[in-house]
């Protein structure tokens, strides 16, 4: 199973601010440490705050933080909610199914327990589990631009 493109920005997002040494973010950082588009992130960050899961700081000092405490934001059930459901093949679509043997195919219930058993497998973590490692990832993360780290010299 591959995850979209939205549900893996979104993940970033919430890691991201999480492991932020300030709890707080910009899409601009965030895009900048990814190096993904501005646009596409400001998407799935409207979506999480829609969601319940990102807070919108306006004014100086502003940018997203979280809205919930990392332990409270369990991984599957963020998944779960970007994929959009649990189609693995067109038999679980029951208004458009077109598969001609749908009625006698036993590949559904092996498909069925396979998503099962992967959101099961993610709602095991929550966005604190996931980054326990803070000071690892703010080693990635969190590096100033080399401009800056050049004017920071003495």
């Amino acid at each position: 199973m591959r995850l979209t493109t939205f549900t893996d920005y979104s993940l970033r997002v919430l890691m991201y601010v999480a492991a932020h040494p300030e709890g707080r973010a910009t899409i601009a950082e965030i895009a900048s440490s990814y190096a993904i588009s501005e646009h596409h992130l400001t998407k799935v960050v409207h979506f999480l705050g829609k969601e319940g899961y990102l807070e919108n700081l306006r004014g100086r000092g502003g940018g997203l933080r979280l809205a919930r405490d990392p332990k409270a934001i369990n991984v599957g059930d963020v998944v779960k909610l970007t994929e959009g459901g649990d189609i693995p093949a067109e038999c679980f679509e029951k208004d458009t199914n077109c598969c001609a043997i749908t009625e006698d195919c036993k590949l559904k219930f092996a498909l069925a327990k396979a998503v099962d058993t992967f959101y099961a497998t993610l709602r095991q973590y929550t966005l604190e589990d996931v980054v326990r490692n803070r000071k690892a990832l703010g080693k990635v993360l969190f590096v100033a631009p080399p401009a800056t780290r050049k004017a920071a010299r003495p």
